[in-house]
């Protein structure tokens, strides 16, 4: 799967999905992707890099939203 593709599956996805929550597990990435973890990583690390995607993680908890989406993100902006 090119990088492209990869991004439109993605943003595609989520935005669907945005209604029911704003960040999601690995899992449910490469899910959307439909390929294995190990390939399906480099292809989300990129689109962290490229800041399509936001990396969230609790400690314990690591996950993926779209870049700007959700409660978090407004919250984090404020001084």
């Amino acid at each position: 799967m090119e990088y492209e593709e990869a991004k439109t599956r993605i943003v595609e996805g989520l935005t669907k999905k945005s209604k029911v929550k704003s960040k999601f597990y690995f899992n449910d990435l490469a899910k959307i992707l439909e390929l294995k973890p190990r390939i399906a990583k480099k292809l989300i690390n990129k689109l962290v890099i490229e800041e399509v995607l936001e990396y969230w993680s609790s400690g314990s908890t690591s996950m993926y939203g779209l870049k700007g989406a959700g409660k978090q993100a407004s919250a984090e902006h404020e001084d």
